[in-house]
């Protein structure tokens, strides 16, 4: 066992894909350095890490907030405290990269940086993507979580950085959608059954995938639609429906700790993003069989699909097109179930212990 401390830096935690590679490379090193931290602003998915693992959270006097920039600065502070005593330290931050980065830099401690989504949302922001570009080339080492992610990251920001794929525990994900639901929504055999999960977000953009609910409606396809999340455009989302009487057809669910015996009762898994990293929620239907449609977003889809091989890839924001790949898939199931096969022998590259090991290996050389 390796006697060197490593914290891992995720100041605010929702549940998604980020929380999961967390989740997963944290507790694989657990096995294998005595001192693993979260340094995190609650303790909420504590259960979800191996027991010898160590919380660094605010104390109790310290008011909590939904406000991430807030938990941001408990945790920054949380932290710049503890590596004041604790030199013998690497920091592998997950999130909130360049203030930690800064606060490691100024106490000379080793950190690595795990970026999670593509650039590509703000790099027209000539300040932010300086800023950005100058501080986090100070990181020893840059993890992405995808080929085309690690391109981008040389091409915009001259920055070299490793592909670490996420690590896809195949096993759990189809033992947990096993799970026993009572479910009447997905119920009805005629119906095309339609998913997406993800937080309530301007990136997520669920609301493409509603107008293209409405314009299925309008041709009288049979259809259910369930979105599972939360999140700030979630009251926009329930107008929208109501607006366009759509309450018959789609349905909303708050964030689910099992969301994969949902997805196991569905047809089709849609992601609506205008950018990602590495999507973990195509990667989970993909194991479950599912076929997918997706934004053709940087970064990920495309590449998880093999280029539209393994599923169908639509523009960012193309509702029309979107309603039309839903409609194909409805008239031409069983040619397009061939898709979800190649797709699903393509998944060894994001085999668990493949990738894994991978993390492991890039922490050894820093402790």
């Amino acid at each position: 066992m390796i006697n060197k401390n490593v914290v891992f830096f995720m100041p605010y935690m929702e549940g998604g894909g980020v929380e999961k590679n967390l989740f997963l490379a944290s507790n694989y090193l657990s096995k294998k350095i005595n001192n693993v931290f979260i340094c995190t602003s609650s303790k909420k998915f504590k259960k979800k890490f191996n027991s010898d693992i160590k919380f660094l959270v605010p104390k109790k006097n310290f008011q909590k907030s939904k406000n991430m920039r807030i938990n941001y600065l408990y945790c920054l502070i949380l932290l710049f405290f503890f590596l004041i005593k604790n030199k013998n330290t690497l920091v592998f931050s997950f999130q909130a990269n360049i203030y930690c980065l800064i606060i490691c830099k100024i106490l000379n401690i080793r950190i690595l940086v795990r970026s999670n989504t593509s650039p590509s949302g703000w790099k027209h922001n000539f300040l932010k993507k300086f800023i950005y570009g100058k501080i986090i080339s100070f990181a020893d080492e840059i993890v992405t979580n995808s080929e085309d992610f690690k391109s981008q990251m040389n091409k915009n920001f001259n920055i070299k950085s490793i592909c670490i794929y996420n690590p896809l525990d195949k096993n759990e994900i189809i033992k947990k959608s096993k799970q026993k639901i009572n479910f009447n929504f997905f119920k009805s055999k005629q119906a095309l059954k339609i998913i997406n999960i993800g937080r309530f977000t301007e990136q997520k953009d669920q609301m493409t995938i509603l107008k293209s609910a409405e314009i299925l409606k309008k041709k009288k396809i049979k259809f259910k639609l369930l979105l599972i999340g939360q999140g700030v455009e979630k009251d926009n989302l329930k107008h929208f429906i109501e607006k366009k009487n759509l309450n018959n057809f789609v349905k909303i669910l708050n964030f689910q700790e099992n969301p994969y015996k949902f997805i196991n009762k569905s047809d089709i898994f849609v992601l609506s993003s205008k950018y990602e990293g590495l999507p973990n929620v195509l990667l989970e239907a993909a194991v479950l069989k599912k076929f997918i449609i997706s934004s053709n977003c940087p970064t990920g889809p495309k590449e998880i699909l093999l280029n539209g091989k393994g599923g169908a890839l639509f523009k960012v924001g193309d509702f029309d097109d979107l309603a039309k790949k839903i409609i194909k898939f409805k008239k031409n199931q069983k040619i397009l179930r061939k898709k979800i096969l190649l797709n699903y022998k393509n998944l060894h590259r994001f085999d668990y212990f493949l990738n894994i090991e991978k993390y492991f290996d890039l922490v050894k050389k820093y402790i």
